[in-house]
Protein backbone atom coordinates (compact mmCIF):
# COMPACT_ATOMS: atom_id res chain seq x y z
CA UNK A 1 0.00 0.00 0.00
CA UNK A 2 1.43 3.34 -0.85
CA UNK A 3 0.72 6.10 0.65
CA UNK A 4 -0.60 9.45 -1.51
CA UNK A 5 2.13 12.03 -2.99
CA UNK A 6 1.40 15.38 -1.43
CA UNK A 7 1.92 18.82 -3.19
CA UNK A 8 5.05 19.39 -0.71
CA UNK A 9 6.41 15.78 -1.47
CA UNK A 10 6.36 16.55 -5.26
CA UNK A 11 8.08 19.89 -4.40
CA UNK A 12 10.63 18.14 -2.74
CA UNK A 13 11.31 15.68 -5.33
CA UNK A 14 11.45 18.36 -7.95
CA UNK A 15 14.52 20.01 -5.69
CA UNK A 16 16.27 16.38 -5.37
CA UNK A 17 15.74 15.72 -8.88
CA UNK A 18 15.27 18.03 -11.52
CA UNK A 19 17.11 20.90 -9.64
CA UNK A 20 19.91 18.47 -8.98
CA UNK A 21 20.59 17.62 -12.35
CA UNK A 22 24.09 16.41 -12.80
CA UNK A 23 25.47 14.93 -8.92
CA UNK A 24 27.12 11.92 -9.97
CA UNK A 25 26.76 11.69 -13.49
CA UNK A 26 29.74 10.24 -15.73
CA UNK A 27 29.15 12.61 -19.02
CA UNK A 28 31.24 9.79 -21.22
CA UNK A 29 28.12 7.57 -19.85
CA UNK A 30 26.47 5.76 -23.00
CA UNK A 31 23.06 6.59 -22.55
CA UNK A 32 19.99 4.83 -24.64
CA UNK A 33 18.25 8.21 -25.60
CA UNK A 34 19.69 11.63 -25.53
CA UNK A 35 17.01 14.74 -26.20
CA UNK A 36 19.07 17.75 -26.71
CA UNK A 37 18.82 21.39 -26.77
CA UNK A 38 14.87 21.37 -25.96
CA UNK A 39 12.85 23.39 -23.76
CA UNK A 40 12.07 21.25 -20.96
CA UNK A 41 8.74 21.51 -19.45
CA UNK A 42 8.56 19.53 -16.42
CA UNK A 43 5.27 19.01 -15.14
CA UNK A 44 5.63 20.88 -12.15
CA UNK A 45 4.15 24.58 -13.17
CA UNK A 46 8.03 26.09 -13.34
CA UNK A 47 9.09 27.74 -15.92
CA UNK A 48 10.65 26.02 -18.77
CA UNK A 49 14.63 25.69 -18.92
CA UNK A 50 16.76 24.49 -21.77
CA UNK A 51 18.53 21.30 -21.03
CA UNK A 52 19.05 17.76 -22.09
CA UNK A 53 17.53 15.08 -21.02
CA UNK A 54 19.87 11.40 -21.11
CA UNK A 55 17.23 8.19 -20.49
CA UNK A 56 18.96 4.92 -19.13
CA UNK A 57 16.73 2.22 -19.42
CA UNK A 58 13.44 2.62 -18.22
CA UNK A 59 13.98 5.80 -16.41
CA UNK A 60 15.20 9.40 -16.96
CA UNK A 61 18.89 9.06 -15.64
CA UNK A 62 20.26 13.11 -16.17
CA UNK A 63 18.81 16.63 -17.12
CA UNK A 64 21.03 19.24 -17.77
CA UNK A 65 24.14 19.81 -20.03
CA UNK A 66 24.71 16.52 -22.22
CA UNK A 67 26.45 18.11 -24.96
CA UNK A 68 29.67 15.91 -24.33
CA UNK A 69 27.60 12.81 -23.34
CA UNK A 70 27.05 10.35 -26.48
CA UNK A 71 23.79 7.58 -26.25
CA UNK A 72 22.65 4.85 -28.87
CA UNK A 73 19.66 7.36 -30.41
CA UNK A 74 20.65 11.24 -30.09
CA UNK A 75 16.95 13.36 -30.72
CA UNK A 76 17.67 17.06 -31.78
CA UNK A 77 14.52 18.80 -29.97
CA UNK A 78 15.54 22.52 -31.46
CA UNK A 79 12.04 24.35 -30.69
CA UNK A 80 10.38 21.55 -29.13
CA UNK A 81 9.56 21.41 -25.77
CA UNK A 82 10.21 18.30 -24.08
CA UNK A 83 7.71 17.46 -20.69
CA UNK A 84 6.27 14.90 -19.06
CA UNK A 85 4.22 11.91 -20.96
CA UNK A 86 -0.03 12.75 -20.72
CA UNK A 87 -1.82 10.97 -18.18
CA UNK A 88 -5.14 11.12 -19.25
CA UNK A 89 -7.26 10.49 -16.07
CA UNK A 90 -10.71 10.23 -17.63
CA UNK A 91 -11.21 7.33 -20.49
CA UNK A 92 -13.40 4.42 -21.28
CA UNK A 93 -10.46 2.35 -22.82
CA UNK A 94 -10.17 -1.15 -21.62
CA UNK A 95 -11.29 -3.79 -24.18
CA UNK A 96 -10.21 -1.75 -27.28
CA UNK A 97 -6.66 -2.19 -26.11
CA UNK A 98 -7.02 -6.28 -26.85
CA UNK A 99 -8.41 -5.72 -30.12
CA UNK A 100 -5.64 -2.97 -31.22
CA UNK A 101 -2.76 -2.69 -28.28
CA UNK A 102 -0.84 0.03 -30.31
CA UNK A 103 -3.55 2.85 -28.41
CA UNK A 104 -3.17 4.62 -31.68
CA UNK A 105 -5.48 7.50 -30.90
CA UNK A 106 -3.85 7.96 -27.54
CA UNK A 107 -0.21 7.47 -27.97
CA UNK A 108 0.18 9.79 -30.87
CA UNK A 109 -1.65 12.62 -28.78
CA UNK A 110 1.08 12.01 -26.10
CA UNK A 111 -0.62 10.32 -23.49
CA UNK A 112 1.45 7.57 -22.05
CA UNK A 113 -0.49 6.58 -19.35
CA UNK A 114 -4.67 5.63 -19.90
CA UNK A 115 -7.12 5.44 -16.86
CA UNK A 116 -9.86 3.23 -17.45
CA UNK A 117 -12.60 1.62 -15.92
CA UNK A 118 -15.00 5.41 -15.74
CA UNK A 119 -18.35 6.61 -15.57
CA UNK A 120 -19.29 3.13 -13.32
CA UNK A 121 -18.08 1.19 -16.10
CA UNK A 122 -15.41 -1.42 -16.06
CA UNK A 123 -15.12 -4.82 -17.51
CA UNK A 124 -15.07 -6.24 -13.91
CA UNK A 125 -16.04 -7.82 -11.74
CA UNK A 126 -18.17 -10.23 -14.00
CA UNK A 127 -21.18 -12.26 -12.53
CA UNK A 128 -21.92 -15.60 -15.05
CA UNK A 129 -24.90 -13.68 -16.58
CA UNK A 130 -22.27 -10.63 -17.34
CA UNK A 131 -19.50 -12.46 -18.32
CA UNK A 132 -21.82 -14.35 -20.71
CA UNK A 133 -23.15 -11.09 -22.29
CA UNK A 134 -19.53 -9.35 -22.37
CA UNK A 135 -18.35 -12.80 -24.25
CA UNK A 136 -21.09 -12.60 -26.86
CA UNK A 137 -20.52 -8.85 -27.35
CA UNK A 138 -16.42 -9.35 -27.81
CA UNK A 139 -16.65 -12.00 -30.04
CA UNK A 140 -19.60 -10.68 -32.43
CA UNK A 141 -17.63 -7.48 -32.88
CA UNK A 142 -14.45 -8.64 -32.52
CA UNK A 143 -13.97 -12.29 -32.88
CA UNK A 144 -12.26 -11.63 -29.38
CA UNK A 145 -13.45 -14.17 -26.19
CA UNK A 146 -13.47 -13.18 -22.53
CA UNK A 147 -11.33 -14.67 -20.33
CA UNK A 148 -11.83 -13.09 -16.83
CA UNK A 149 -14.45 -12.64 -14.24
CA UNK A 150 -12.17 -10.15 -12.39
CA UNK A 151 -9.58 -6.92 -12.20
CA UNK A 152 -6.44 -9.62 -12.25
CA UNK A 153 -7.81 -11.59 -14.88
CA UNK A 154 -8.65 -8.38 -16.85
CA UNK A 155 -5.26 -7.06 -16.37
CA UNK A 156 -3.50 -10.04 -16.86
CA UNK A 157 -5.04 -10.30 -20.52
CA UNK A 158 -4.10 -6.99 -21.20
CA UNK A 159 -0.35 -7.97 -19.78
CA UNK A 160 -0.31 -10.95 -21.98
CA UNK A 161 -1.31 -8.72 -24.99
CA UNK A 162 1.29 -6.51 -24.61
CA UNK A 163 0.81 -2.59 -24.68
CA UNK A 164 1.62 0.14 -26.39
CA UNK A 165 1.24 2.57 -23.57
CA UNK A 166 0.60 2.58 -19.79
CA UNK A 167 -2.67 1.14 -17.93
CA UNK A 168 -4.70 2.11 -14.97
CA UNK A 169 -7.96 0.94 -13.89
CA UNK A 170 -10.75 1.79 -11.47
CA UNK A 171 -13.38 -0.69 -10.35
CA UNK A 172 -16.68 0.47 -12.35
CA UNK A 173 -19.88 0.68 -9.17
CA UNK A 174 -22.00 -0.32 -12.21
CA UNK A 175 -20.60 -3.84 -12.28
CA UNK A 176 -20.00 -3.92 -8.61
CA UNK A 177 -24.03 -3.29 -8.14
CA UNK A 178 -25.12 -5.50 -11.41
CA UNK A 179 -22.66 -8.42 -10.14
CA UNK A 180 -24.46 -8.37 -6.86
CA UNK A 181 -27.62 -6.82 -7.19
CA UNK A 182 -28.85 -6.99 -10.86
CA UNK A 183 -29.79 -4.01 -13.15
CA UNK A 184 -33.41 -3.24 -11.38
CA UNK A 185 -34.16 -0.31 -9.16
CA UNK A 186 -33.86 -1.92 -5.84
CA UNK A 187 -32.56 -0.90 -2.53
CA UNK A 188 -29.52 -2.45 -1.58
CA UNK A 189 -29.36 -4.74 1.66
CA UNK A 190 -27.46 -4.90 3.90
CA UNK A 191 -25.94 -8.56 2.84
CA UNK A 192 -25.39 -7.06 -0.74
CA UNK A 193 -23.78 -4.33 0.52
CA UNK A 194 -21.22 -6.09 2.25
CA UNK A 195 -21.25 -8.40 -1.04
CA UNK A 196 -20.07 -5.10 -3.19
CA UNK A 197 -17.64 -4.41 -0.36
CA UNK A 198 -15.60 -7.06 -0.32
CA UNK A 199 -15.63 -7.49 -4.16
CA UNK A 200 -14.44 -4.07 -4.21
CA UNK A 201 -11.55 -4.43 -1.37
CA UNK A 202 -10.19 -7.44 -3.43
CA UNK A 203 -10.51 -5.52 -6.56
CA UNK A 204 -8.37 -2.97 -5.28
CA UNK A 205 -5.88 -5.86 -3.50
CA UNK A 206 -5.91 -6.93 -7.08
CA UNK A 207 -4.60 -3.40 -8.69
CA UNK A 208 -7.81 -1.04 -9.26
CA UNK A 209 -6.94 2.14 -8.17
CA UNK A 210 -10.20 3.04 -6.71
CA UNK A 211 -14.00 3.22 -7.81
CA UNK A 212 -15.74 4.96 -10.29
CA UNK A 213 -19.10 5.91 -10.32
CA UNK A 214 -21.85 6.54 -13.63
CA UNK A 215 -24.66 7.85 -11.47
CA UNK A 216 -26.92 9.06 -14.87
CA UNK A 217 -26.79 5.55 -16.11
CA UNK A 218 -28.48 2.17 -14.65
CA UNK A 219 -27.64 0.75 -12.57
CA UNK A 220 -25.48 2.86 -10.96
CA UNK A 221 -28.22 5.86 -10.64
CA UNK A 222 -30.19 3.16 -8.81
CA UNK A 223 -27.60 3.60 -5.15
CA UNK A 224 -28.39 5.49 -2.10
CA UNK A 225 -25.86 8.10 -0.70
CA UNK A 226 -25.47 5.58 1.64
CA UNK A 227 -24.43 3.12 -0.47
CA UNK A 228 -22.10 5.53 -2.36
CA UNK A 229 -20.56 6.01 1.50
CA UNK A 230 -20.22 2.57 2.25
CA UNK A 231 -18.15 2.14 -0.58
CA UNK A 232 -16.22 4.77 -0.75
CA UNK A 233 -15.19 3.89 3.03
CA UNK A 234 -13.27 0.94 1.38
CA UNK A 235 -11.92 3.23 -0.87
CA UNK A 236 -10.42 5.67 1.71
CA UNK A 237 -9.38 2.91 3.85
CA UNK A 238 -7.21 1.44 0.81
CA UNK A 239 -6.06 5.05 -0.33
CA UNK A 240 -7.76 5.05 -3.44
CA UNK A 241 -9.83 7.66 -5.67
CA UNK A 242 -13.61 7.95 -5.79
CA UNK A 243 -14.47 9.51 -9.23
CA UNK A 244 -17.57 10.36 -10.12
CA UNK A 245 -20.34 10.44 -13.16
CA UNK A 246 -22.35 12.55 -11.21
CA UNK A 247 -26.13 12.19 -10.78
CA UNK A 248 -26.84 14.96 -12.79
CA UNK A 249 -24.90 17.65 -15.09
CA UNK A 250 -28.45 19.87 -16.16
CA UNK A 251 -30.79 20.90 -14.02
CA UNK A 252 -29.65 19.44 -10.74
CA UNK A 253 -26.16 20.07 -11.11
CA UNK A 254 -25.70 21.60 -8.14
CA UNK A 255 -27.39 19.25 -6.05
CA UNK A 256 -25.39 16.48 -7.60
CA UNK A 257 -22.06 18.29 -6.51
CA UNK A 258 -23.70 18.29 -3.04
CA UNK A 259 -23.80 14.54 -2.96
CA UNK A 260 -20.58 14.31 -3.96
CA UNK A 261 -18.96 16.09 -1.06
CA UNK A 262 -21.12 14.48 1.35
CA UNK A 263 -19.92 11.22 -0.04
CA UNK A 264 -15.79 12.77 -0.12
CA UNK A 265 -16.72 14.47 3.65
CA UNK A 266 -18.53 11.30 5.35
CA UNK A 267 -16.18 8.65 4.14
CA UNK A 268 -12.54 10.48 3.63
CA UNK A 269 -12.24 9.53 0.21
CA UNK A 270 -10.36 11.33 -2.31
CA UNK A 271 -12.60 13.16 -4.47
CA UNK A 272 -12.61 13.50 -8.54
CA UNK A 273 -15.65 14.80 -10.21
CA UNK A 274 -15.82 13.88 -13.71
CA UNK A 275 -16.42 16.17 -16.92
CA UNK A 276 -17.41 18.90 -15.18
CA UNK A 277 -20.00 20.15 -16.63
CA UNK A 278 -22.96 22.65 -16.83
CA UNK A 279 -25.52 21.65 -19.58
CA UNK A 280 -28.50 22.90 -21.56
CA UNK A 281 -28.52 26.92 -22.04
CA UNK A 282 -30.62 27.39 -19.53
CA UNK A 283 -27.70 25.84 -16.42
CA UNK A 284 -25.08 27.61 -17.81
CA UNK A 285 -25.08 30.49 -15.36
CA UNK A 286 -24.38 28.12 -12.60
CA UNK A 287 -21.30 27.29 -13.16
CA UNK A 288 -19.56 30.05 -11.46
CA UNK A 289 -21.44 28.06 -8.41
CA UNK A 290 -20.26 24.92 -9.46
CA UNK A 291 -16.46 25.84 -9.03
CA UNK A 292 -17.09 28.27 -5.88
CA UNK A 293 -18.44 24.53 -3.97
CA UNK A 294 -15.63 23.26 -5.41
CA UNK A 295 -13.29 25.29 -4.32
CA UNK A 296 -14.28 25.94 -1.31
CA UNK A 297 -14.52 22.06 -0.11
CA UNK A 298 -10.87 21.81 -1.34
CA UNK A 299 -10.06 24.82 0.76
CA UNK A 300 -11.87 23.48 3.89
CA UNK A 301 -9.08 20.85 3.30
CA UNK A 302 -11.37 18.50 1.48
CA UNK A 303 -9.45 16.02 -1.16
CA UNK A 304 -11.36 17.58 -4.09
CA UNK A 305 -10.19 18.14 -7.77
CA UNK A 306 -12.20 17.52 -11.40
CA UNK A 307 -11.24 16.99 -15.05
CA UNK A 308 -12.94 18.23 -18.22
CA UNK A 309 -12.80 17.87 -21.83
CA UNK A 310 -11.91 20.41 -24.08
CA UNK A 311 -14.93 20.60 -25.93
CA UNK A 312 -18.80 21.92 -25.74
CA UNK A 313 -20.16 18.50 -26.73
CA UNK A 314 -20.57 15.78 -24.03
CA UNK A 315 -21.19 12.09 -25.43
CA UNK A 316 -23.07 9.17 -24.53
CA UNK A 317 -25.62 6.58 -25.45
CA UNK A 318 -29.14 7.75 -27.41
CA UNK A 319 -31.15 5.79 -24.64
CA UNK A 320 -30.32 8.61 -21.73
CA UNK A 321 -32.97 10.25 -23.99
CA UNK A 322 -34.87 7.62 -22.09
CA UNK A 323 -36.65 7.59 -18.53
CA UNK A 324 -34.27 5.97 -16.13
CA UNK A 325 -37.04 3.32 -14.87
CA UNK A 326 -37.06 2.31 -18.69
CA UNK A 327 -33.45 1.70 -18.73
CA UNK A 328 -33.37 -0.89 -15.99
CA UNK A 329 -33.21 -4.59 -16.53
CA UNK A 330 -31.73 -6.28 -19.50
CA UNK A 331 -31.77 -5.28 -23.27
CA UNK A 332 -34.73 -7.24 -24.09
CA UNK A 333 -36.58 -5.40 -20.95
CA UNK A 334 -35.80 -1.76 -22.33
CA UNK A 335 -36.53 -2.60 -26.02
CA UNK A 336 -40.11 -4.55 -24.62
CA UNK A 337 -40.92 -1.27 -22.62
CA UNK A 338 -40.42 0.34 -26.33
CA UNK A 339 -42.61 -1.58 -27.54
CA UNK A 340 -45.39 -1.05 -25.21
CA UNK A 341 -48.03 1.12 -26.61
CA UNK A 342 -49.06 1.74 -22.46
CA UNK A 343 -45.62 3.13 -21.50
CA UNK A 344 -44.99 5.13 -24.88
CA UNK A 345 -46.83 8.32 -23.81
CA UNK A 346 -44.80 8.62 -20.91
CA UNK A 347 -41.60 7.70 -22.62
CA UNK A 348 -41.96 9.84 -25.18
CA UNK A 349 -43.50 12.83 -23.11
CA UNK A 350 -39.59 12.62 -21.23
CA UNK A 351 -38.06 12.01 -24.23
CA UNK A 352 -39.14 15.05 -26.43
CA UNK A 353 -38.95 17.35 -22.86
CA UNK A 354 -35.08 16.48 -23.13
CA UNK A 355 -34.62 17.24 -26.89
CA UNK A 356 -35.89 20.68 -25.96
CA UNK A 357 -33.93 21.24 -22.92
CA UNK A 358 -31.36 20.82 -24.98
CA UNK A 359 -32.27 23.41 -28.00
CA UNK A 360 -33.35 21.01 -30.13
CA UNK A 361 -33.48 17.54 -32.43
CA UNK A 362 -30.37 19.27 -34.67
CA UNK A 363 -27.94 19.66 -31.77
CA UNK A 364 -27.95 15.61 -31.01
CA UNK A 365 -25.66 13.82 -33.49
CA UNK A 366 -25.56 9.97 -34.24
CA UNK A 367 -22.07 8.90 -33.80
CA UNK A 368 -22.12 5.28 -33.92
CA UNK A 369 -24.65 2.59 -35.25
CA UNK A 370 -24.17 -1.36 -34.32
CA UNK A 371 -25.58 -2.63 -37.62
CA UNK A 372 -24.63 -2.18 -41.06
CA UNK A 373 -28.01 -0.90 -42.76
CA UNK A 374 -27.80 1.86 -40.36
CA UNK A 375 -23.87 3.21 -40.95
CA UNK A 376 -25.73 5.37 -42.96
CA UNK A 377 -27.12 7.63 -40.04
CA UNK A 378 -23.76 8.12 -38.38
CA UNK A 379 -22.91 11.49 -38.40
CA UNK A 380 -26.13 13.09 -39.27
CA UNK A 381 -28.43 15.25 -36.46
CA UNK A 382 -31.63 13.02 -35.14
CA UNK A 383 -33.76 16.19 -37.00
CA UNK A 384 -31.98 15.51 -39.91
CA UNK A 385 -32.32 11.67 -40.15
CA UNK A 386 -36.00 12.19 -38.96
CA UNK A 387 -36.64 13.86 -41.63
CA UNK A 388 -34.94 11.74 -44.04
CA UNK A 389 -36.95 8.66 -42.61
CA UNK A 390 -39.90 10.99 -42.84
CA UNK A 391 -41.01 10.65 -39.48
CA UNK A 392 -41.08 12.59 -36.12
CA UNK A 393 -37.96 12.63 -33.84
CA UNK A 394 -38.94 10.56 -30.55
CA UNK A 395 -40.73 7.34 -33.72
CA UNK A 396 -37.10 7.75 -35.24
CA UNK A 397 -35.18 7.47 -31.93
CA UNK A 398 -37.53 4.71 -30.93
CA UNK A 399 -37.23 2.78 -33.85
CA UNK A 400 -33.25 2.95 -33.97
CA UNK A 401 -32.57 2.01 -30.46
CA UNK A 402 -34.88 -1.12 -31.27
CA UNK A 403 -33.19 -1.86 -34.78
CA UNK A 404 -29.65 -1.58 -33.21
CA UNK A 405 -30.70 -3.10 -29.78
CA UNK A 406 -29.98 0.15 -27.77
CA UNK A 407 -26.20 0.47 -29.00
CA UNK A 408 -26.51 4.20 -30.73
CA UNK A 409 -24.08 6.79 -29.44
CA UNK A 410 -24.31 10.43 -29.98
CA UNK A 411 -22.61 13.75 -29.37
CA UNK A 412 -24.86 16.29 -27.59
CA UNK A 413 -23.98 20.11 -28.37
CA UNK A 414 -25.22 21.28 -24.92
CA UNK A 415 -22.13 23.30 -23.34
CA UNK A 416 -20.91 26.98 -23.66
CA UNK A 417 -17.16 28.22 -24.92
CA UNK A 418 -17.23 30.25 -21.88
CA UNK A 419 -17.70 28.09 -19.28
CA UNK A 420 -15.08 25.49 -20.94
CA UNK A 421 -12.62 28.22 -20.11
CA UNK A 422 -13.61 28.88 -16.82
CA UNK A 423 -13.45 25.47 -15.81
CA UNK A 424 -10.30 24.15 -18.09
CA UNK A 425 -8.80 27.25 -16.36
CA UNK A 426 -9.49 26.59 -12.68
CA UNK A 427 -6.60 25.08 -11.05
CA UNK A 428 -8.30 22.30 -9.35
CA UNK A 429 -9.09 20.82 -12.85
CA UNK A 430 -7.22 18.97 -14.90
CA UNK A 431 -7.22 17.35 -18.77
CA UNK A 432 -9.49 13.90 -18.73
CA UNK A 433 -10.32 13.25 -22.74
CA UNK A 434 -13.69 11.02 -21.69
CA UNK A 435 -12.58 8.81 -24.72
CA UNK A 436 -10.98 5.35 -25.86
CA UNK A 437 -8.06 4.40 -27.40
CA UNK A 438 -9.16 3.73 -31.22
CA UNK A 439 -7.86 4.56 -34.29
CA UNK A 440 -8.45 5.51 -38.17
CA UNK A 441 -7.92 1.72 -39.33
CA UNK A 442 -9.00 -1.52 -38.82
CA UNK A 443 -12.10 -2.56 -36.51
CA UNK A 444 -11.77 0.76 -34.53
CA UNK A 445 -12.07 3.09 -37.18
CA UNK A 446 -15.93 2.09 -36.81
CA UNK A 447 -18.06 5.19 -36.25
CA UNK A 448 -17.43 8.76 -36.17
CA UNK A 449 -16.49 8.89 -32.32
CA UNK A 450 -16.51 12.07 -30.35
CA UNK A 451 -13.09 14.28 -31.75
CA UNK A 452 -12.04 13.98 -28.00
CA UNK A 453 -11.05 10.44 -28.67
CA UNK A 454 -7.98 11.67 -31.36
CA UNK A 455 -6.99 15.57 -30.09
CA UNK A 456 -8.01 16.26 -26.73
CA UNK A 457 -4.10 17.14 -25.29
CA UNK A 458 -3.05 19.12 -28.52
CA UNK A 459 -6.38 20.78 -28.58
CA UNK A 460 -5.65 22.10 -25.19
CA UNK A 461 -2.06 22.51 -26.05
CA UNK A 462 -2.91 24.38 -29.48
CA UNK A 463 -6.20 26.19 -29.41
CA UNK A 464 -6.48 26.90 -25.71
CA UNK A 465 -2.97 27.53 -24.24
CA UNK A 466 -0.79 28.89 -27.45
CA UNK A 467 -3.83 30.79 -28.92
CA UNK A 468 -6.65 31.73 -26.77
CA UNK A 469 -4.47 32.68 -23.91
CA UNK A 470 -6.52 30.59 -21.47
CA UNK A 471 -3.33 29.85 -19.18
CA UNK A 472 0.35 29.07 -19.90
CA UNK A 473 2.04 26.30 -21.33
CA UNK A 474 3.76 24.76 -17.57
CA UNK A 475 0.00 24.73 -16.65
CA UNK A 476 -1.37 23.54 -19.22
CA UNK A 477 1.32 20.60 -19.41
CA UNK A 478 0.83 20.30 -15.65
CA UNK A 479 -3.01 19.49 -15.77
CA UNK A 480 -1.70 16.60 -17.96
CA UNK A 481 1.24 15.11 -16.07
CA UNK A 482 1.87 16.02 -12.40
CA UNK A 483 -1.52 16.81 -11.14
CA UNK A 484 -3.02 13.56 -11.98
CA UNK A 485 -0.70 11.68 -11.25
CA UNK A 486 -0.32 13.93 -7.23
CA UNK A 487 -4.03 12.55 -7.83
CA UNK A 488 -3.75 8.77 -8.47
CA UNK A 489 -0.75 8.32 -6.76
CA UNK A 490 1.38 6.84 -9.26
CA UNK A 491 4.89 6.70 -7.97
CA UNK A 492 7.54 8.30 -10.37
CA UNK A 493 4.94 9.57 -13.18
CA UNK A 494 3.62 12.96 -14.17
CA UNK A 495 7.68 14.93 -13.88
CA UNK A 496 10.69 15.55 -15.93
CA UNK A 497 12.43 14.31 -13.23
CA UNK A 498 16.14 12.10 -11.95
CA UNK A 499 14.93 8.58 -11.16
CA UNK A 500 11.18 8.71 -12.78
CA UNK A 501 10.06 6.30 -15.28
CA UNK A 502 11.14 8.02 -18.89
CA UNK A 503 7.46 8.89 -20.31
CA UNK A 504 7.99 12.25 -22.38
CA UNK A 505 6.93 13.75 -25.15
CA UNK A 506 8.63 15.98 -27.88
CA UNK A 507 5.99 18.29 -29.47
CA UNK A 508 6.48 21.75 -31.55
CA UNK A 509 4.77 24.42 -29.66
CA UNK A 510 3.58 25.97 -32.82
CA UNK A 511 2.36 23.73 -34.20
CA UNK A 512 0.82 21.24 -32.37
CA UNK A 513 -2.78 21.02 -32.72
CA UNK A 514 -6.04 18.35 -33.08
CA UNK A 515 -7.26 17.49 -36.45
CA UNK A 516 -10.03 15.58 -35.94
CA UNK A 517 -13.10 17.00 -36.42
CA UNK A 518 -17.17 15.30 -35.36
CA UNK A 519 -17.98 14.84 -39.05
CA UNK A 520 -14.43 13.56 -39.92
CA UNK A 521 -13.11 12.52 -36.07
CA UNK A 522 -10.46 9.67 -37.48
CA UNK A 523 -7.68 12.04 -37.69
CA UNK A 524 -4.20 12.10 -35.63
CA UNK A 525 -3.53 15.57 -34.31
CA UNK A 526 0.06 17.72 -35.83
CA UNK A 527 2.64 18.71 -33.86
CA UNK A 528 3.31 15.81 -31.16
CA UNK A 529 6.70 14.28 -32.82
CA UNK A 530 8.04 11.99 -30.20
CA UNK A 531 6.58 9.78 -27.56
CA UNK A 532 8.63 8.07 -25.48
CA UNK A 533 6.98 5.38 -23.01
CA UNK A 534 9.00 3.81 -20.38
CA UNK A 535 12.02 4.71 -22.05
CA UNK A 536 11.36 3.12 -25.78
CA UNK A 537 10.65 5.65 -28.74
CA UNK A 538 6.88 4.39 -29.33
CA UNK A 539 6.20 7.58 -31.86
CA UNK A 540 8.89 8.63 -33.75
CA UNK A 541 8.70 11.66 -36.24
CA UNK A 542 4.72 11.35 -35.75
CA UNK A 543 4.47 7.99 -36.12
CA UNK A 544 3.68 4.56 -34.35
CA UNK A 545 7.25 2.81 -34.30
CA UNK A 546 5.00 -0.22 -33.20
CA UNK A 547 6.86 -0.79 -29.74
CA UNK A 548 4.75 -2.13 -27.18
CA UNK A 549 6.23 -0.89 -23.55
CA UNK A 550 3.51 -0.27 -21.63
CA UNK A 551 2.97 -1.29 -18.75
CA UNK A 552 -0.01 -2.18 -16.72
CA UNK A 553 0.22 -0.53 -13.49
CA UNK A 554 -1.39 -1.93 -10.47
CA UNK A 555 -1.71 -0.56 -7.45
CA UNK A 556 0.38 -1.71 -4.62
Amino acid sequence: MHSKMTRRTFNRTLAAGTLGILTGCNLNNRFDIILRNGLIVDGSGSAPLRQDVGIMDQTIHTIGDLSQASAKTVIDCRDKIICPGFIDIHTHTDMELLVNARGESKIRQGVTTEVGGNCGSSPFPLNDIDFKDLDEHLYNKYGLHTHWHDTAGFLQALEDNKIALNYVTLTGHGKLRSSAVGKNDVKVTADQLKSMQYALQKSMEEGSFGLSTGLEYAPGSYASTEELIALSKVVATNNGLYATHMRNEDDRVEEAIEEALQICAHSGVSLQISHLKACNQKNWHKVDHMLRMIHEAEKSGMPVAADRYPYTAYGTGLSVFLPITTRQGTTDDILNRLSDPKLLPEIKSYAEYRGRRIGGWDRVLISSCATEPNKELEGKTILAASKQKGIEPFEFIRNLLIEERNRVSIVGFAMSEENLQKVLSSPLVMVGSDGNAVANYGPLADGKPHPRFYGTFPRVLGKYSRDAHWFDLPTAVRKMTSMPAQKLGLPKRGLLSKGYYADVVVFDPQTVIDNATFTEPHQYPGGIEYVIVNGTITVQQSQHTGAMAGSVIRRV
